[in-house]
């Protein structure tokens, strides 16, 4: 059993599994700072310096003792939280189809295989050429 998670885990597949799970995490970390730091202030800039971050509804006012504790935290719906998300994963989806886009040109294009024979029409076509004679 030992030898055979041995086998297991120096396999090809899970090493490259891994490899794969941790170019994501840094990939995802560059795409995620390209996001916030690149991007984000420039929709920001063309909707007028608004944040959706801080956009809420709010359903149910805190409650706030003499003392000034929070007796019942605010209730509200952050919709401009999940705006943010929607334009992150928009824009992260962009960027992934770039990066993937430009992989592929790189890689050379495959030729498909030459014929190994007539194929069954020109087969056919013989036969009835030579039926006719």
């Amino acid at each position: 059993m030992f030898k055979e998670f041995k086998d297991f885990i120096t396999g090809g597949n899970v090493i490259e599994f891994a490899v794969a799970v941790i170019m994501a995490g840094a990939i995802g970390a560059v795409v995620t700072g390209f996001v916030n730091n690149v991007v984000m202030p420039v929709v920001g800039h063309f909707t007028g310096g608004t944040d959706f971050a801080d956009k809420k509804i709010i359903l149910d006012e805190a409650v706030v003792d003499a003392a000034g504790a929070v007796v019942s935290p605010e209730n509200s719906i952050m919709w401009g939280s999940w705006v943010n998300t929607i334009i992150n994963l928009i824009i992260v989806g962009l960027v992934m189809f770039m990066i993937v886009k430009a992989y592929n040109k790189t890689k050379k294009p495959v030729e498909a295989p030459a014929p190994a024979g007539p194929s069954d029409n020109d087969l056919l076509m013989e036969i009835r050429d030579a039926l006719k004679k």
